[in-house]
């Protein structure tokens, strides 16, 4: 009798043992040392991949309990993916009621920081500025040549960013006033398209500032030039909101780190440092219809 006692005990233990291991599976264990340990991961706009990066890696210096996952795969992916439960944080570009197909009521905006982009071409183009129908004409296909905007007698090769690209979205309703891009090169990531502008002759793309650098050239448009001031009181026009968008109240480690992601060691240093801007300096206010207003 008392081997049956102690073999049943022996089996009620295992499953208590399995039962809490169970019990942790979902992003939440603790570890042989007693420390909590939480993992979430963020998905989307690879033009704000650089700063959550950076960010999620200084965040875990601080916290060993805590493992931040970030992937890129464009806004699109993002704000589907958070929709879906399948990650915790989608990062992306664009407002959720831009986005076809998502349901904006079912999500939460967090927005983290502001981001210009510009239209980048290879160094060797002989033009520093268009016109904006000039943009659009060679977007479109109508312009498929540098000399006729006064650059030198070389093919224009435009390289696009992938459907679902928030910052494809962005720049072809400011830039290109709804316009949508002639069928060309597509590419999924803001890094890739950088190292193509740079190696092929005559190549125009556009680019999150954050990514420009002195490998490409970033081009006025109108005579006005892409740079950060401008961007604060709207006189640069393609410039967006980054957001982190949660699936209903962000919660235990999501919302410890969007509250990071808000603090102002990442607002003061992280943001300007990487090339974009806390939403505390505009001048200006954008809503999802892409309407503007003073501050």
């Amino acid at each position: 009798m008392k081997k049956k006692f102690a073999a049943l005990f022996g089996l009620l233990t295992i499953f208590a043992v399995i039962a809490a291991g169970c019990g942790n599976a979902k992003g939440t264990a603790t570890s042989g040392n007693g420390t909590k340990q939480e993992s979430i991961t963020a998905v989307g706009s690879t033009a704000l991949q650089p700063l959550v990066q950076e960010a999620a890696a200084q965040y875990m210096n601080d916290h060993p309990g805590a493992t931040i996952n970030v992937q890129g795969g464009g806004s699109g992916t993002g704000l589907s993916k958070v929709a879906e439960g399948a990650v915790q944080i989608g990062n992306a570009d664009v407002f959720a009621e831009e986005k076809d197909g998502i349901d904006a009521s079912k999500i939460t905006d967090h927005k983290v920081a502001v981001v210009g982009f510009a239209p980048v071409a290879n160094q060797d183009i002989g033009v520093d500025n268009l016109t904006k129908q000039q943009l659009i004409g060679i977007f479109t296909g109508k312009i498929k040549n540098w000399k006729e905007v006064g650059g030198k007698d070389l093919k224009i090769v435009v390289i696009n960013r992938a459907e679902g690209s928030g910052t494809r979205a962005v720049f072809e309703k400011q830039a290109l006033d709804g316009a949508t891009a002639v069928k060309a090169q597509e590419q999924d990531s803001s890094g890739t398209v950088q190292k193509i502008v740079n190696e092929t002759p005559g190549a125009i793309s556009y680019l999150a500032f954050s990514y420009i650098n002195n490998k490409v050239k970033a081009l006025k448009v109108d005579g006005v030039e892409p740079a950060e001031e401008n961007v604060k009181t709207n006189k640069w026009k393609i410039w967006a909101y980054e957001h982190m968008y949660t699936k209903g109240k962000a919660t235990g480690l999501t919302e410890k780190f969007i509250d990071y992601m808000l603090s102002d060691e990442v607002q003061k240093n992280l943001v300007p440092k990487l090339g974009y801007m806390p939403i505390s300096e505009m001048q200006v206010e954008r809503d999802a219809g892409g309407n503007v207003t003073t501050k």
